[in-house]
């Protein structure tokens, strides 16, 4: 809910600033519910890009939506793919719960999106993707599994999962975010927070709008 709220309050400042670009926006919104249909551990889904994902972790369930939405975007080959969650509690373990991680596969865009973060003092902390942890996410069953077995590097294994369904050559960032206060801030009551949203806004109007 985090990241969805965050993503539409970010595609209303595109539109209010009327910067010019052709912005798509796909929020992943599902029903989180046990049923008797539900899967289990050791289940194969076939995700929207073909990829198999074997389930190792029945609760890391919504990178196998946000997955299926990043192949969607990725079909129409954008400049930029963009995507927010509030994804891992490992990220939380990593960075406190004021600061989301930022993973990012483009040197350039990253530079400019943490110097956007702190021009508009909305701080986000990159995260590597590390290749070598790639192999966590191996399956004998499937082409990925959607979660690792280790209890390490949950948030870098759940970006390197995001990674598998962004398509070759384009910029990318994922941001793993609490969007939440814990307490009341100035100008920042308890509750629902956007963090990294003005700092995104604040890159994208100087790269598109000229400020």
């Amino acid at each position: 809910m985090g990241g969805a709220a965050t993503v539409l309050g970010l595609a209303r400042l595109i539109m209010s600033a009327g910067l010019p670009v052709r912005l798509r926006v796909l929020v992943a919104a599902v029903e989180n519910a046990v049923a008797g249909n539900a899967f289990r551990p050791g289940d194969v889904l076939r995700s929207r890009q073909g990829l198999t994902v074997e389930i190792h972790n029945t609760d890391a369930e919504g990178r196998l939506v946000l997955c299926d939405a990043l192949a969607e975007a990725g079909v129409e080959q954008p400049e930029i793919l963009l995507d927010f969650a509030t994804l891992t509690g490992a990220a939380r373990v990593a960075l406190g719960t004021g600061v989301p991680a930022l993973f990012c596969n483009d040197e350039s865009m990253a530079s400019d999106l943490l110097a956007a973060a702190e021009r508009e003092q909305d701080p986000c902390w990159r995260l590597p993707l590390h290749a070598p942890y790639r192999e966590m996410l191996d399956s004998k069953i499937a082409d990925i599994a959607n979660a690792s077995d280790s209890s390490y590097a949950g948030a870098i294994t759940a970006a390197l999962f995001l990674r598998e369904f962004v398509p070759a050559g384009i910029p990318w960032a994922h941001f793993d975010s609490m969007a939440w206060n814990l307490k009341t801030q100035p100008g920042r009551p308890e509750g629902g927070e956007a963090m990294g949203l003005r700092a995104v806004f604040g890159w994208l109007e100087q790269r598109y709008g000229g400020g």
